[in-house]
């Protein structure tokens, strides 16, 4: 039984890893070749946006996780996210093959309450329209019994190494340089966050659950609710640094999206950051386990892996 893992950044690192370490056969596909490919993995190039390389790519293989990142720009949202899923819905009815689908919440646009499964989509901001469509897609493509897909809803994430997040590079990165924590999001109010490596222990738990867990969506535990400074207090903790924070007012960001892209996407989005930020994860938690990284562990894991990296 061979596992095929589309992309090879912050979450499909360690579901490759959990794979190899208990001995399963591991393919991973992205379109450039792995610089350091892990001893008892294989590499197959894969464009996601070409039905053909994807098909060639997912043939032979029982299982497949979609965990590719596309960069954070809505007009290139438009193109990239449905035609990926609609080769991946493609690919997987000829052969049979399951998909765990690494998502985000999105798509459940502005809440006033813990987001859970059974949430309508929503039509408010450009990318969340955008992937609550692709959410459509797939699960009509599953109630025609086409192919069987279980959706992985992740919302911010962290981790060691992990650059690209609120808890990245720009906030836990200059703590151990001295520097203060840089934040495009209120640092103090409530918001969850995924460690990184229980999100690739949950993509390995629906690997191996049977098909009735599919044709669904997950929504990823947590550890409880704290603020971006609690977290980042509890890092710069571990490593003996200060804690100082400049922090970018979300008032302000549709003002800097006039003249930054990234800027703009950030303010699309701003519903995930203007009140608390809660996941209701019951139903796996119920199902599976509930033993997620407390934030004294994650955090301070978090923080050294970027103070190493600044030696």
């Amino acid at each position: 039984m061979t596992t095929l893992v589309i992309g090879y950044g912050a979450v499909g690192r360690p579901v490759v890893q959990q794979l190899l370490e208990r001995g399963d056969a591991v393919r991973i596909a992205q379109r450039s070749p792995v610089s350091e490919l892990p001893p008892g993995a294989t590499y197959v190039s894969c464009d996601v946006l070409d039905a053909d390389s994807v098909r060639r790519a997912v043939k032979d293989a029982t299982q497949v996780v979609l965990a590719v990142g596309f960069a954070y720009d809505s007009r290139l949202w438009r193109t990239v996210w449905p035609r990926t899923i609609e080769n991946l819905i493609e690919a997987c009815a000829e052969t049979g093959a399951r998909i765990v689908f690494v998502d985000n919440l999105y798509q459940l646009g502005p809440q006033t309450e813990p987001r859970r499964e059974d949430m309508p989509l929503t039509d408010i901001g450009e990318k969340p329209k955008i992937l609550a469509e692709v959410t459509r897609t797939w699960m009509a493509a599953s109630a025609a019994g086409r192919v069987r897909l279980a959706a992985l809803r992740c919302p911010d994430f962290y981790g060691p190494g992990v650059a690209g997040s609120h808890l990245g590079s720009a906030s836990f990165g200059p703590l151990g340089q001295g520097k203060p924590a840089i934040l495009l999001a209120p640092p103090d109010t409530p918001h969850d966050f995924a460690y990184v490596p229980d999100i690739a222990r949950a993509v390995v738990t629906l690997l191996d659950a049977p098909d009735d867990a599919f044709g669904q969506v997950w929504n990823m535990p947590c550890a409880p609710t704290r603020t971006p400074r609690d977290i980042l207090r509890i890092g710069a903790d571990a490593i003996g640094a200060r804690l100082r924070i400049t922090t970018i007012p979300l008032w302000l960001l549709p003002l800097l999206g006039l003249a930054s892209r990234f800027m703009k996407e950030v303010a699309d989005v701003g519903f995930t950051w203007d009140r608390p930020y809660e996941v209701d994860a019951r139903k796996f938690t119920s199902r599976f386990w509930s033993d997620v990284t407390p934030f004294e562990i994650g955090a301070a894991a978090t923080a050294r892996s970027f103070l190493a990296k600044a030696a």
